[in-house]
């Protein structure tokens, strides 16, 4: 066998439901908590920034929530996004594995981050919004929500970490083609981006501070909300859309996997693939190694403690029980810019503690290494994100090959790196180095 084959499902297949993993934690997931009473936050505190459309999703206990169609018709823009199995990397590992991937680098936005950005524009919409706020790392998320306020007619303001956006123009460009206002974060628009500027004018900025430019944007700034594309509940559930398809694709292929790779920073598309396999092991008792790979100098699930945080550097936000690395930790200038976070999402980390996934934390030189050899096997340049979830399949790979095991491996490609070259051409000039946790 020398090629690749494809598992695509019929547009009529696509999930008409978001899967919520809430409803099937055998523990309860702890509530956030307000930063000055230390209580369970109320939906009229989560709503100063998100609508009320949201906000009901983010607290909602129901196993299944409908996809509106509106939402499906832009979904379809995309979606269903194929599976591939990598005969060719198979053949270079010499391993007797399977693996397949699923390819979110198909959207618009070349990334998985518009699944959850067309419906958060989506509600916001209905609910009377006029200008959404968010920040962004590497750019994904940027360009995604960027593009579907472009699909409703919503205007956009992105914060976009300083080191990714002298790292990434390109990104950069792409959200102002679809018409995002985009600044450099820590930025002189906001009086914590000033204060942050004063302490250190030289600094690359951090997810954590963008995060809390964007919310200062947002309750400082008329008929304007605040959107997240990672970590919080309802993106976890938006994304579960990944996982369905993957279910159905896989039954497709006649096979069932025995490892599910994700890589995690906040955790979206982690969760989007896996939690819909999560529910399958708390209720059959499905027999599956989930893995979350990430970056070994911004490790949260495996160095982070368990414990209740602040999602932003200004500690404007509800406290989480999370994996953090504190929410004041400065990660180093990796180039997985979308990884950069200190904590990890609530239901993600709820997950590890459950023991239902493991993690493993990848350094820099090693994820390019990967890269690499992906992209000269199949042929497809993956974003440095999701070659932290390529190193850990090509390293599952091999042990399957060292122990004659032939296992089924499944990954998610979240991402392409073709407006990441400038990553790329760092690590093949010479020039790139190990940073923090990484050496």
């Amino acid at each position: 066998m020398n090629n690749n084959i494809q598992f695509l499902l019929p547009a009529e297949a696509m999930p008409k439901y978001w899967y919520n993993l809430l409803a099937d934690f055998p523990e309860p997931l702890p509530p956030p908590l307000h930063p000055a009473t230390r209580q369970p936050v109320t939906p009229d505190v989560m709503t100063a920034i998100f609508p009320e459309n949201l906000v009901a999703q983010e607290m909602s206990p129901e196993r299944h929530i409908e996809i509106p169609r509106e939402v499906q018709d832009v979904y379809t823009l995309y979606r269903p996004t194929p599976l591939l199995r990598a005969v060719r990397l198979e053949k270079a590992l010499g391993t007797p594995a399977h693996i397949y991937y699923k390819y979110e680098g198909v959207s618009p936005a070349g990334s998985h981050k518009p699944n959850t950005a067309i419906p958060q524009v989506f509600y916001n919409k209905i609910a009377g919004t006029k200008h959404l706020a968010t920040e962004t790392g590497a750019g994904q998320w940027g360009s995604s929500l960027a593009f579907a306020c472009s699909m409703y007619g919503l205007d956009c303001t992105i914060y976009m970490v300083k080191v990714s956006f002298h790292q990434k123009p390109y990104r950069k460009l792409l959200m102002q083609t679809y018409g995002a206002t985009v600044y450099a974060s820590p930025s002189t628009q906001t009086e914590f981006g000033r204060k942050m500027l004063a302490q250190d004018p030289n600094t690359n900025g951090s997810l954590g501070i963008a995060i809390s430019e964007a919310i200062e944007h947002t309750v400082t700034t008329p008929d304007t909300k605040y959107s997240l594309g990672s970590v919080l509940n309802h993106v976890c559930l938006h994304q579960s859309i990944i996982g369905q398809e993957t279910i159905q694709q896989m039954e497709m292929a006649g096979e069932g996997p025995d490892v599910i790779v994700g890589c995690a920073g906040g955790g979206s598309n982690f969760a989007g693939l896996a939690f819909p396999f999560v529910q399958q092991k708390i209720k059959s008792g499905a027999n599956y190694r989930i893995i979350a790979a990430e970056p070994a100098s911004c490790p949260s699930l495996t160095q982070g403690e368990l414990r209740y945080d602040h999602g932003d550097t200004a500690q404007m936000t509800p406290l989480m029980m999370m994996h953090t690395l504190g929410h004041d930790f400065m990660p180093p200038s990796i180039h997985a810019g979308g990884l950069r976070y200190h904590g990890m999402a609530p239901m993600v980390s709820h997950c590890k503690k459950l023991g239902l996934i493991d993690a493993v934390a990848v350094p820099q030189m090693k994820v390019f290494e990967s890269a690499l050899q992906f992209a000269r096997t199949e042929g497809i340049v993956p974003a440095p994100e999701s070659a932290h979830a390529i190193s850990a399949v090509i390293d599952e790979a091999i042990r399957c090959r060292e122990e004659n095991r032939k296992e089924v491996i499944v990954f998610i490609l979240s991402g392409n790196g073709l407006l990441d070259l400038a990553a790329y051409d760092s690590y093949l000039s010479g020039k790139m180095q190990q940073t923090g946790n990484d050496a």
